[in-house]
């Protein structure tokens, strides 16, 4: 009912509302006292003063259990030694009484306790129970730890994770705090190498590219990530960044008459930067033989990396936005000396737009949709051009449930990037990403760890291992993952993949045809070790969600595929973001252009992959839960619920009917927790999701904010160990759509 609302949000125009916090209640509105005599001699008041004994009884005995047993709702800002938030106890209009808070109060205190059972109605409880069957998750307790600020920062071995936690459940008591707040060191995961020269943000190269700052440890009760690891990948999850360490280096927290946000929109061009870069540190990569076109085969030197950022006239470049994109490029590109390169590709939309046909409109394009600074950096393209580049009648779909075009961005974002390959033939592999991604911590880390770590994996199994989430507190550790694929490949009678597959209607590709193979040697019938098959290979896919098998998997797009005789063998990665080899999205353009095959965006290169013998690799990188799922099996019962254990066929999770299943991870199309901690990491206060029947997004409080964190009681800053989130559909509140 909206009388009985919680919210400790008061409109102007409330000042005599009975349901304000007791403190902020004036003298003059307070209802005049009631003789004692006047209390017991009249029945309706002796009733109301019995309801407010027993009821401040009840209250101080719920509050007192909840300080010793841990398991409550915690100020997650202070420490556990202060005092208790007071109470008060008043009568609303209605004459029911009404328990408040009255003293003051971290982000994450306890919350207003109102006693409403009693108006529950039976078409209420219903709907509760009919979500909880729905989505179970909803009675795991959420968790505080991710909300801890700078000053309960504790070194790595003194961490108790609060989730997932074998010793004592979740959501735990709040931390101690420190009395005074450390200071963030440079942090830099480059190799470092004299073969390596400096790059700058200036032509004139006097201001060198700046340091990401980090902060040694993470805040206590950090929880660790439930799907995914650090350690694996080679990650370091002993250290922690707030905004302004990881922000800090490229504007935030600065006015603009001393170099913030706006600084370089119209003085610098990161473009030229880029390329200076690569010009001064050349010599350390692959090149371009004149000959063939390609990159020179036999040499021992690195190869660069693009990374595809795929944007949209129109895009609002906000000022984090910017942010966001600096830090991309300083930390890829210009602090690893050229190894990586960073372009926009820009869809025009406006399909009336010459854009091949006029180097005038498409500066006029670029100068009206992008920040002056990221100028040299794009590409445009639009789908007429995509008509110019694969015509011709591409056959039946076995099903199209979006009715988007074939050309269209919808169906084949993979068109663009086919094409933006084609054109440029100096990169080895190409980071297919998106706008509405975040990384907190350095991007050079993160993409280079997940390659490495890729190119080490085996073959053998491999398909099957990236089918499947790996879930640590579940698991344990790779190698006994490892071995349950196995067991349950073996279990299932299915024939594990390996090499390329046969197919009806398969045809082949210029490779086949010049009997070149996918396979590295290590993968020979003559090879000394068989299970070193692939290791030192680099992955052709690198996937940020496991590749399952589609068929039956009730993933929407699972049958829209086009052009083939018959359906064939499909894998797909939710997310387009991924990691691309050269010679797989070179194998892509010629099934489009030469047989008119495609499938669905995230569908077509893990299948390319698939069918031609490609290394195909999902990157298990961490991936965190809002809520405590007990027992750890619950993870897996829902995230590996498909076809023998994995995400593959009946029961995947990229079914229609259990995507809500990701809505409180860090990483997912549809997900509501990745956002919501993004935005509380920036300052920004946030409605905190939670509720009397577990909450959903948009429900419960609002708490964070710059104003909390500067309150004597908060424990500071969010500070968060390296992790990916995703989607960041706005980030200021302002910007909320």
């Amino acid at each position: 009912m909206a009388a009985r609302n919680n919210s400790s949000r008061v409109p102007l125009g409330r000042k005599i509302d009975p349901l304000l916090p007791y403190s902020i209640i004036s003298e003059k509105t307070k209802k005049p006292r009631l003789r004692l005599r006047s209390l017991f001699g009249h029945c309706h008041y002796r009733r109301v003063f019995t309801w407010l004994i027993g009821i401040a009884f009840l209250v101080t005995l719920i509050f007192v259990k909840s300080r010793k047993s841990g398991y409550g709702t915690y100020n997650i800002g202070g420490s556990r030694t202060q005092e208790p938030v007071a109470t008060a106890t008043i009568i609303n209009a209605n004459g029911e009484p009404v328990v408040m808070l009255t003293g003051d109060m971290d982000g994450d205190g306890n919350l207003e306790t109102v006693p409403e059972d009693e108006y529950v109605t039976a078409d209420q409880k219903k709907e509760v129970a009919e979500q909880l069957q729905k989505m179970p998750w909803l009675r795991f307790p959420h968790l505080d730890g991710y909300f801890h600020g700078l000053r309960t920062i504790v070194s790595k071995s003194s961490l108790q994770p609060e989730y997932p936690n074998v010793t004592e459940k979740a959501p735990l008591p709040s931390p101690a705090m420190n009395d005074h707040v450390p200071k963030p060191k440079k942090y830099s995961p480059y190799e470092q190498s004299s073969d390596i020269k400096t790059c700058y943000l200036d032509s004139k190269k006097t201001v060198p590219a700046p340091d990401l700052y980090a902060y040694n440890g993470v805040p206590q009760h950090m929880p660790d990530p439930a799907i995914g690891s650090y350690k694996l990948l080679g990650l370091r999850d002993d250290v922690c960044f707030d905004r302004f360490s990881r922000y800090g280096p490229y504007g935030l927290g600065y006015s603009r008459a001393h170099g913030g946000l706006d600084t370089g929109l119209d003085t610098e061009s990161s473009g030229n930067e880029a390329e200076a870069c690569y010009k001064a540190n050349k010599h350390r990569f692959k090149q371009v033989s004149p000959e063939t076109q390609e990159l020179q085969e036999g040499s021992t030197k690195k190869g660069r990396i693009a990374v595809v950022v795929r944007t949209y006239t129109g895009f609002k470049w906000t000022e984090l936005a910017v942010l966001n994109f600096r830090a991309l490029i300083n930390e890829l590109s210009l602090r690893s000396g050229g190894e990586y390169q960073v372009h926009f590709l820009m869809q025009v939309r406006n399909i009336d737009e010459p854009i091949w046909s006029d180097k005038w409109t498409v500066q006029r394009i670029i100068n009206d949709n992008v920040p002056a600074e990221f100028r040299g950096l794009v590409s445009l393209w639009s789908e007429p051009q995509m008509r110019l580049m694969y015509p011709g009648r591409f056959g039946e779909t076995i099903e199209n449930p979006s009715g988007a075009d074939i050309h269209g961005i919808y169906r084949s974002a993979h068109f663009p990037l086919q094409v933006f390959a084609m054109q440029h033939p100096e990169y080895e592999h190409y980071w297919n990403w998106e706008m509405d991604m975040r990384y907190l911590g350095s991007y050079y880390e993160f993409f280079d760890r997940l390659g490495k770590w890729a190119k080490e994996q085996p073959r053998t199994l491999l398909w099957e291992r990236s089918a499947r989430y790996y879930i640590p507190p579940y698991h344990g550790t790779w190698e006994n993952f490892s071995q349950s694929v196995q067991h349950d490949t073996l279990a299932s009678g299915r024939a594990p993949i390996f090499g390329p597959l046969s197919f009806e209607g398969k045809e082949q590709l210029r490779h086949d045809e010049w009997g070149q193979t996918m396979m590295p040697p290590s993968c020979s019938s003559d090879a000394p070790d068989r299970s070193k098959c692939g290791v030192g290979e680099d992955a052709d896919i690198i996937t940020l969600n496991p590749l399952f098998d589609t068929e039956q998997s009730g993933w929407v797009f699972s049958d829209d595929a086009t052009g083939y005789k018959a359906p064939p063998p499909r894998r797909c990665a939710i997310i387009t973001a991924s990691r691309l080899s050269r010679r797989l999205l070179m194998s892509m353009h010629e099934e489009v252009w030469r047989y008119h095959h495609t499938m669905f965006s995230e569908m077509f290169p893990p299948t390319v992959a698939l069918h031609h013998g490609m290394k195909g690799v999902y990157a298990p990188h961490p991936v965190f839960l809002d809520r405590a799922w007990y027992p750890f099996s619950e993870i897996d019962g829902a995230f590996n619920a498909g076809r023998d254990h994995s995400t593959s066929g009946p029961g995947s999770p990229f079914d229609q009917l259990n995507e809500h299943n990701h809505k409180g991870t860090s990483w997912y199309f549809n997900s509501e927790f990745g956002g919501l901690l993004w935005r509380r990491w920036l300052g920004y206060a946030q409605m905190d999701g939670r509720g009397k029947h577990g909450g959903r997004a948009n429900e419960g409080r609002e708490r964070g904010g710059k104003t909390e964190e500067m309150d004597e009681h908060s424990s500071g800053r969010l500070c968060l160990r390296g992790m990916l989130v995703h989607p960041i559909k706005f980030e200021h509140p302002s910007e909320k759509p």
